[in-house]
């Protein structure tokens, strides 16, 4: 269990994180099950939304959403938000900030020389139950936001009541318009500390016919993954 807390003073103002799948993207909600495909002589075609892989890592965990709308126009950020202030907690009324470029000198993030670093920030604290971490990242398969949230790793059983900010690198320069608030910023899925190690073999031929066998009904019905192998 994730928990997500915020100061008092906010709780009302605040759109608050929420199961990821509980924030699907409108797109997916709109997405045909089938098109025709002029690559393949215009035969239909399964979309990804057929693929739970895709829509499962969507709904994965939980989001953090923006604060407030932002407003973007000619190169600028700006916002209308007044929330109240916080005396008894160093808490910036700011919904975004920056890190200079120099922050991240070596680090091929492929900015244009002299950008800033956009830095999402986040009202609440999260934490997780002993022996587990918090993986924050870009909302998954969500490249329609024209931002990229950096992905970090977080001790959230231990770092309980502190403040996890998203640095992100803004990608779309043409984009102007109004980022609404509850747009999510960050996906948050816990990994526990002691992860999985790796072994590496070759398959004997028990293993490789029951692959075979799994590949040739993935592609003999739709549906298949989802009825034998989801979760």
């Amino acid at each position: 269990m994730i928990t997500a807390r915020c100061h008092p003073a906010l709780r009302s103002i605040l759109p608050p994180p929420r199961p990821a799948a509980q924030a699907m993207p409108e797109w997916l909600k709109d997405m045909p099950g089938e098109v025709a495909s002029p690559t393949l002589g215009g035969a239909a075609i399964r979309t990804l939304k057929h693929c739970p892989p895709f829509i499962d890592a969507l709904g994965l965990g939980i989001v953090i959403p923006l604060a407030c709308d932002l407003r973007i126009a000619g190169g600028e950020i700006a916002w209308d938000w007044d929330p109240p202030v916080i005396t008894d907690a160093p808490i910036t009324r700011a919904p975004v900030g920056v890190h200079v470029p120099e922050q991240a000198t070596g680090v091929p993030l492929g900015l244009p020389e002299g950008q800033l670093v956009l830095k999402f920030t986040n009202y609440w604290t999260l934490s997780a139950p002993e022996g587990w971490q918090l993986l924050f990242t870009h909302p998954l398969n969500r490249a329609d936001l024209p931002f990229l949230t950096l992905t970090g790793l977080v001790s959230a059983d231990r770092f309980t009541d502190g403040y996890v900010h998203f640095p992100a690198l803004w990608t779309d320069p043409a984009f102007e318009g109004t980022l609404p608030a509850g747009t999510p910023v960050a996906q948050v899925i816990a990994v526990p500390r002691d992860l999985p190690g790796l072994t590496v073999e070759t398959m004997d031929e028990a293993q490789v016919a029951a692959s075979r066998a799994v590949q040739e009904a993935l592609q003999a019905e739709p549906g298949v993954y989802r009825k034998r192998f989801r979760r």
